[in-house]
């Protein structure tokens, strides 16, 4: 029985209106009356066109660039729900931004990840749903519920439905030591063995020298990561893996596409034969190219939020 909430509202920041209409249009709702503007000297506004008092209502915005803006969005919006007596906030972050800064690297460094979900709590937010975390741990730095989503039950099926002819050759590679867990659980999807770019560097001023675990030679290698940011590393990694190891193909999959500076050109110009991404962050997709490939998220997003206004299990959407 659903006691928090008399009914579920979906509204939409800025950063990614299409999926918030795409969840909505999911679960056979509107996406809510709402407006958020930027005055001229960069503040921004919010206003709520409709009541939300006791309603369960659920803020899609992703905390892509630019950042800054669209975190400070996802703030104002969920105080103004809050202040409308809304009967929960559950704040849905498809990309959440600051994921990186999620330790002291070194000396004075900030944790940025633990300052956002204390902003977030303290906003108002009683419930934060997002995908794929660059550090699973950041769930800890919340005092709230956090559902997790994965990318891998999403990514996975496409790849299966591509090579289902022919999979026998298929390796699934970590393009480095901190996504194994990641590249694990894909390859077991797609029943393909797996193999682990291992790169050092001897000393300072030292080029990076690469090493691979396990077997790539004669195979196609899928590339599996959590986001592809400045493609440094994904495309270092397709080069070792044809150069050094031997693969005759190479994909490539990750859940955010953040694809900043230099990535396109660097994924173009490489290997690579096909960039497959989620939808978590907006991509121009004629402008990027047919070696690009976006994936919805809106369905599992959509039954997610179903499950959580039902107060079901959302874990289920794992298996």
């Amino acid at each position: 029985m659903n006691l928090h909430g008399k009914d579920i509202k979906i509204f939409a920041g800025n950063a990614c209106p299409q999926v918030a209409a795409d969840i909505a249009a999911n679960l056979g709702l509107p996406v809510g009356k709402s407006k958020v503007e930027t005055f001229s000297d960069g503040e921004i506004s919010c206003s709520i066109y409709e009541s939300v008092r006791g309603s369960d209502v659920f803020v899609v915005q992703s905390t892509c660039y630019p950042v800054n803006d669209n975190l400070m969005e996802l703030l104002i919006m969920i105080d103004a729900f809050k202040r409308a007596s809304a009967g929960r906030i559950t704040a849905v972050i498809p990309y959440f931004g600051y994921a990186r800064q999620d330790r002291k690297a070194k000396a004075r460094d900030p944790i940025s990840a633990k300052l956002v979900a204390d902003l977030l709590t303290a906003a108002g937010a009683e419930r934060v749903l997002s995908m794929d975390l660059h550090s699973p741990q950041i769930q800890g730095f919340f005092n709230i519920p956090f559902d997790h989503l994965l990318g891998v039950p999403i990514l996975a099926p496409y790849f299966i439905e591509k090579f289902k002819d022919n999979h026998e050759d298929l390796v699934v590679v970590s393009p480095d030591l901190g996504s194994v867990t990641r590249a694990r659980n894909f390859a077991s999807r797609i029943d393909a063995p797996l193999a682990i770019i291992d790169k050092r560097r001897p000393r300072a001023n030292v080029a990076e020298v690469m090493n691979i675990i396990g077997d790539v030679e004669g195979k196609r290698v899928i590339l599996v990561d959590d986001m592809i940011d400045t493609a440094g590393t994904i495309c270092n990694a397709a080069n070792a893996c044809v150069e050094i190891g031997g693969a005759t193909e190479v994909y490539c999959c990750a859940t955010h596409g953040v694809l900043s500076g230099p990535a396109i050109e660097r994924l173009n110009a490489s290997p690579i034969k096909e960039v497959v991404v989620l939808g978590t962050i907006p991509l121009d997709m004629e402008k990027l190219g047919p070696k690009f490939k976006k994936l919805p998220i809106a369905p599992v997003f959509a039954e997610a939020i179903a499950r959580i206004y039902a107060d079901k299990p959302v874990s289920t959407l794992f298996i």
